[in-house]
């Protein structure tokens, strides 16, 4: 029987139904570390009347190629599981955001109080959604985990993530520094995030646009488990810059800018070849010819570039596409 989870001033539920989604992407190495860390953590919860038996944790298998898929469903028909782990395969892999809101839209539907986003191979650290359902009980519809520091990351890694972070601050994007997917929603939360129907979605910039009372919890980013990173340079890149145009139509109004610069600089040459004919000297012709034509070139192509991924944008979103399509689900 279920538990009477309602609480009579009709806020959060005592003893919500969560669910935790973790999207994967051919995970075969590490998702049965996970599983037995979850195992463990829904235990925990469970025992200490924090979430309801009902509790579950969803993997979204991205279309992986691996055996994924098949290890996803040997977790859900072992009943030694105690039946907490469910599964939703997507069709083709469509990316980490696309699963991941497929994940949370998937268990709106199936009717959850508060859901918990997280990567599959355990660097988000299960422990700190005690954290969280702290938060929540507080009132928060949406807790953000941010990490202590990057001391795993690589240089490069660190650095780039400090300067994007720090960039996507200055295009007007409200963005958590240092926090990745790793959060919770509570229902209410996840009905706003449900009305945002754009194709190209970036989750770190869109969950502070829904506007609800939010908090952060801190913790400890682990070593990978097992596997190997799915997001070498090019596709953080490629993220990061989705993310910018999803979010921001700055580097738009940053090309007007580059123009009347341009413009201006032009102005300030012709005025010193005039001065430079009028009083007799001879004007350097080809070198500042070609670093003029090579400068203003330059800024053409980076103009089209950028225009041209906002365009492409609306070419996507006008053709309404489903943002991912689910081939089987495991409940």
């Amino acid at each position: 029987m279920a538990i009477d989870t309602a609480r009579p001033d009709g806020g959060h539920p005592a003893v919500p139904l969560l669910y935790i989604v973790l999207p994967c992407y051919n995970e075969e190495a590490v998702l049965p570390l996970t599983a037995k860390r979850l195992h463990e953590k829904l235990d925990e919860l469970v025992a200490a009347e924090k979430v309801s038996p009902q509790s579950r944790a969803v993997f979204v298998d991205d279309g992986s190629s691996d055996a994924t898929w098949q290890i996803i469903e040997g977790l859900h028909g072992d009943p030694s599981n105690g039946s907490y782990f469910c599964g939703i395969k997507l069709a083709h892999n469509r990316g980490h955001q696309n699963a991941l809101i497929c994940g949370l839209m998937e268990v709106r539907e199936w009717g959850c109080d508060a859901v918990v986003s997280m990567d599959a191979d355990l660097q988000h650290d299960p422990d700190a959604i005690d954290d969280m359902l702290v938060k929540y009980h507080e009132g928060c519809e949406i807790v953000n985990a941010v990490r202590n520091d990057r001391d795993t990351d690589s240089w490069f890694k660190r650095t780039t993530a400090e300067g994007f972070y720090g960039l996507m601050t200055k295009m007007g994007a409200e963005i958590i520094p240092n926090s990745a997917d790793f959060r919770l929603l509570s229902a209410e939360a996840l009905d706003a995030l449900a009305e945002y129907g754009e194709e190209n979605i970036f989750l770190r910039g869109m969950i502070p646009m829904l506007g609800y009372k939010s908090d952060i919890v801190h913790y400890e980013v682990a070593e990978r488990a097992a596997g190997e990173s799915k997001y070498p340079a090019s596709k953080m890149i490629a993220f990061a810059i989705e993310g910018i145009t999803s979010l921001s139509t700055k580097p738009i109004r940053l090309i007007t800018t580059a123009g009347v610069i341009t413009v201006i600089f032009s102005l300030a040459m012709l005025v010193y070849v005039i001065v430079s004919l009028a009083s007799g000297h001879v004007v350097a012709g080809w070198s500042s010819l070609l670093i003029s034509i090579w400068l203003v070139g330059g800024m053409i192509m980076i103009s089209l570039g950028i225009v041209g991924e906002y365009v492409g944008k609306i070419y996507l979103e006008a053709k309404h596409r489903p943002r991912y399509r689910v081939e089987r689900r495991l409940r």
